[in-house]
C-alpha cells in the first residue's frame, strides 16, 4: 500500500474502555458507525490507543458477530462448525484463500450486473430494496447459476485434491516409513 493511500485511511483508535474514537471526525463512534464505513466502501484502519496494534480485524469480525445474532443469520451452525475444524488443519491457508476468491467472484459479478443495469435506472445504483426486489423475482435463475458455479469450483477443488494426493504418493512412496502409503517396488 504506498504511503499517499495510507495516510488517506481513516483512523480509529480503540481506548481500554472499548469506546472507537475517530481521528478525522475527531469524535467517538459505535460499531454501527464503523458497519457504515464498510458499506460506503470507505478504507479505515483500527488501532489500539496504546500499543498501535491493528485491531481492524477483531472489529470487522465483532460487527458480522453482531450480524449473525441479529436478524437472518447467512451462516449455518454448520457451515461456522466446518470453518471452525479448518484452523489448525494443513488445509487452512487454502480455505482462507478459496472463501476469499470465491467472494470476490461474487463481488466482481454483482458489480458487472450492477454496472450493465445502471443505465436503466437513470445512473442510480441498485439500492438494497431494488435487489430484494430483483432477488424475489430472479431468486432462482440466480440460484441456480449460484448452484452451478459451486459444483464447478468443488469438482475443481476435488481434481486439485486428487491430483495433490498422487503427487505425494509419487513423492514420498518409496519411503518405507509414510504410513498408510505401500512403498512402491517399481524397478524400470
Amino acid at each position: 500500500m504506498s504511503s499517499a493511500k495510507k495516510n488517506a485511511e481513516r483512523l480509529i483508535k480503540k481506548y481500554p474502555n472499548r469506546r472507537l474514537y475517530d481521528t478525522q471526525t475527531s469524535s467517538y463512534i459505535t460499531l454501527t458507525d464503523v458497519k457504515q464505513l464498510v458499506l460506503d466502501n470507505e478504507e479505515f484502519t483500527v488501532v489500539d490507543a496504546k500499543s498501535n496494534e491493528d485491531l481492524s480485524r477483531s472489529i470487522l469480525l465483532q460487527i458480522i458477530l453482531e450480524e449473525e445474532a441479529s436478524g437472518a443469520p447467512m451462516f449455518s451452525s454448520d457451515v461456522l462448525a466446518q470453518i471452525i475444524r479448518f484452523y489448525g488443519h494443513a488445509m487452512q491457508g487454502m480455505m482462507g484463500s478459496y472463501l476469499e476468491k470465491n467472494v470476490q467472484a461474487f463481488t466482481d459479478i454483482q458489480r458487472k450486473f450492477t454496472g450493465t443495469t445502471v443505465g436503466g435506472l437513470e445512473g442510480k445504483p441498485f439500492s438494497p430494496e431494488m435487489w430484494t426486489q430483483f432477488m424475489n423475482v430472479q431468486g432462482p435463475m440466480m440460484q441456480g447459476m449460484m448452484n452451478n458455479y459451486i459444483d464447478q469450483s468443488k469438482s475443481l477443488f476435488v481434481q486439485m485434491q486428487e491430483q495433490m494426493q498422487n503427487q505425494s504418493k509419487n513423492i514420498f512412496g518409496t519411503f518405507p516409513f509414510v504410513p498408510g502409503v505401500p512403498p512402491t517396488t517399481d524397478k524400470k
